[in-house]
């Protein structure tokens, strides 16, 4: 199915365009004035985001028309690395300045082969607010533009001595509350002449915006979806994951099943594991009766919270709630691990903050959007 994004218009008052966030139709429809043909507009994408060139002039075979009217109307920045920090497991966490001076953080992934991926971020903040989580702790401040977004992804890859093959959109933020510009972003990324990953190699998070999840499931994209429940029952969700008053897990688990009947596949749910919060035996149970018959892959990740308010489990545990959802479910488990702790790498411990600075109090926030494709106002 075709991607349902619509071509950018041209910004108010003359202002230049982010050439980042522009797939190859976008960048024919904006300077079409000058005369570009499709073959120029893919040259330049290529150059962008492939090659992550910082100047387009030797870019070859484009008319001078074209070439004078993208380098006086394109902006074609990316954000700059402020800090970078390697944990002693090969996890490489960059904190990241946006154009505005705001900042966010990015991860290199280490894999096997060897390979890496990078974890991306879709928000400064998050509107979500769960409770064991860093970024949730900071609020909501605004959501990232698709360049942002790709420009994370080639300023880690530009120092990878590794091959990235893949991106997952699971830093800070909830990316299906910036729906339209993750799902740019991760178009450009996937495009060969672009980031050059696959798309079944491209991931996307959400902790459960159930309007979003049955957009994505509608419209088909090709990227593989992960949904967070860590918890199904409502009153146990709603302890720690506030969006269980907008979107109760009984119509989280409506849009799973939905997902399932149309992709046919198994859905990929993720569980935080917390130590004697949702790891017992009455957890795998209510799983079970919430997702009865639904084709799942469950998703297991241990739980970083530095303010000690909640614990991974230990050995033990994991593997009792493993043999427990194993019991209850008969669908298969994955235990995946979150590297970097010590660096404040692992998921759910970015806050865009350099080492040993204090985060801001976190920002008050209008009550969570119904449009997928919007974000939550801040109160100033």
């Amino acid at each position: 199915m075709t991607a349902r994004l619509e071509c950018l218009a041209p910004p108010p008052d003359g202002l230049p365009v982010p050439l980042r966030g522009l797939l190859p139709a976008d960048i024919q429809a904006r300077f079409a004035a000058s005369g570009i043909d499709e073959g120029e507009a893919r040259r330049i994408f290529a150059a962008a985001v492939n090659r992550f060139a910082d100047d387009l002039s030797a870019v070859r075979g484009l008319r001078r028309s074209v070439r004078e009217a993208v380098l006086r109307e394109s902006l074609l920045d990316a954000p700059r690395v402020l800090e970078r920090r390697e944990a002693a497991d090969g996890f490489v966490k960059y904190l990241l300045a946006l154009r505005d001076g705001l900042r966010v953080e990015a991860v290199r992934i280490p894999l096997e082969l060897p390979r890496a991926s990078v974890c991306i971020s879709s928000m400064v903040g998050c509107a979500l607010r769960c409770s064991f989580c860093a970024t949730g702790r900071l609020g909501f401040t605004r959501s990232l533009a698709a360049d942002e977004m790709v420009g994370q992804f080639l300023r880690v890859r530009a120092e990878s001595p590794r091959p990235v093959t893949s991106a997952v959109f699971m830093g800070m933020g909830e990316p299906l509350l910036n729906y339209d510009a993750v799902l740019r972003a991760a178009y450009i990324l996937s495009q060969p002449g672009g980031g050059g990953i696959s798309s079944k190699a491209i991931s996307i998070g959400t902790a459960g915006v159930v309007p979003a999840i049955r957009r994505f499931t509608a419209e088909g994209h090709p990227f593989r979806l992960f949904i967070s429940m860590t918890a199904a029952s409502s009153e146990k969700r709603r302890r720690f994951l506030p969006h269980e008053a907008a979107w109760p897990v009984e119509e989280l688990a409506e849009a799973i099943r939905e997902r399932a009947r149309t992709t046919r596949g198994r859905v990929n749910v993720a569980w935080v594991m917390m130590a004697g919060v949702n790891t017992g035996d009455e957890d795998a149970a209510d799983l079970a009766r919430l997702l009865a018959g639904v084709p799942l892959i469950v998703n297991l990740i241990d739980v970083q919270d530095p303010t000690g308010r909640f614990r991974p489990p230990g050995e033990a545990e994991r593997k009792a709630f493993r043999n427990a959802l194993s019991a209850r479910l008969g669908q298969p488990t994955v235990w995946r691990y979150s590297g970097g702790a010590e660096i404040g790498a692992a998921c759910g411990m970015l806050a865009g903050q350099p080492q040993g600075e204090t985060a801001p109090p976190q920002a008050r926030i209008e009550p969570f959007p119904e449009s997928p494709g919007t974000t939550a106002v801040l109160k100033r």
